[in-house]
């Protein structure tokens, strides 16, 4: 079985001023009875000097100073004792190694990958992610560098994500539920996005802030084609509009000329009517009046 993960907890630390104020109390305390006593006579004033003198060593050589959003971990000979939180002048046992590491929140843009998506098209994408350190001591003592596995984890993920979801919906493509894309579901992509990263940052006590695409694009090879088709959906659908349009028209037209019996059309006048006024109406060009004195009958 594996060794059990590090879990930060709180050290063995203090306000730094009270220990910085009795440093400077003994060391006065020296230099007052260096010029009072003159030089030392005895044994018991060299110890009693000595003594106040490490004294002062001990006072001070456990100071430290750490900023907002900033952490120490204390280290005693190899042994993880705990990390302080806390703010300003600060102070723990000397012979403990205080390793500072910042909680502030980071962020960077991922490099642009291209991998291919769920249908195998392959696109270019990118990512923003915003995140920080929540446990102290699994990011130091979990990992060998954490910043490093941050980023690795994160091209890892992205990668991951983009073959979970189509880029766009093919043409043609329906159902009662919308397929959920990387273009049209930015919300649930980043929300699986933000729970992927987290679940890959939990082992080095990392907890991700935010996550975003930036970049999301079609592969150069094949951007040209994919543009077309989405070129070509959009006349169809424009065409699919005009259409639905004029044929309300025509409709609207010819009730409104039976209702008011301006004039009686057999079937093959309506047809010819519908004809010209859907080629009107359809058109792209503007269309040129005809003056018709004769009939659509012959013979």
């Amino acid at each position: 079985m594996g060794k059990a993960a590090t879990t930060e907890r709180a050290g063995g630390a203090g306000n730094g001023w009270p220990w910085a104020l009795a440093g400077l109390v003994l060391l006065a305390l020296i230099v007052y009875s260096a010029l009072r006593l003159g030089p030392p006579g005895s044994t018991v004033v060299v110890a009693i000097l000595v003594v106040m003198a490490l004294g002062v060593l001990w006072c001070w050589a456990g100071l430290y100073v750490l900023q907002p959003n900033q952490a120490a971990l204390l280290i005693f000979f190899g042994h993880y004792r705990g990390s302080d939180r806390g703010e300003g002048l600060r102070w723990s046992n000397p012979f403990n190694t205080r390793r500072k590491v910042s909680v502030r929140a980071r962020n960077f843009n991922s490099d642009k990958l291209k991998v291919n998506d769920l249908r195998g098209n392959p696109i270019e994408i990118a990512a923003a992610i915003v995140w920080r350190v929540a446990d102290t001591a699994r990011a130091t003592f979990d990992v060998e560098d954490y910043e490093a596995f941050v980023l690795t984890q994160a091209e890892a993920a992205v990668r991951h994500l983009a073959s979970r979801y189509a880029y766009d919906n093919l043409e043609g493509e329906s159902g009662s539920t919308p397929e959920i894309t990387l273009r049209s579901g930015t919300d649930e992509v980043g929300a699986a996005l933000h729970a992927e990263l987290q679940a890959r940052f939990a082992q080095a006590g990392i907890v991700v802030v935010d996550a975003k695409l930036t970049h999301l694009a079609y592969a150069p090879e094949i951007a040209g084609t994919m543009l077309r088709r989405q070129q070509a959906e959009a006349v169809v659908a424009a065409r699919e509009k005009i259409v639905q349009g004029a044929v309300g028209m025509v409709e609207l037209a010819l009730r409104g000329l039976e209702a008011r019996g301006l004039v009686a059309l057999d079937d093959e006048r309506k047809a010819a009517m519908v004809s010209n006024l859907l080629v009107v109406l359809c058109g792209e060009r503007g269309t040129q009046p005809i003056v018709n004195t004769g009939t659509l009958y012959t013979g």
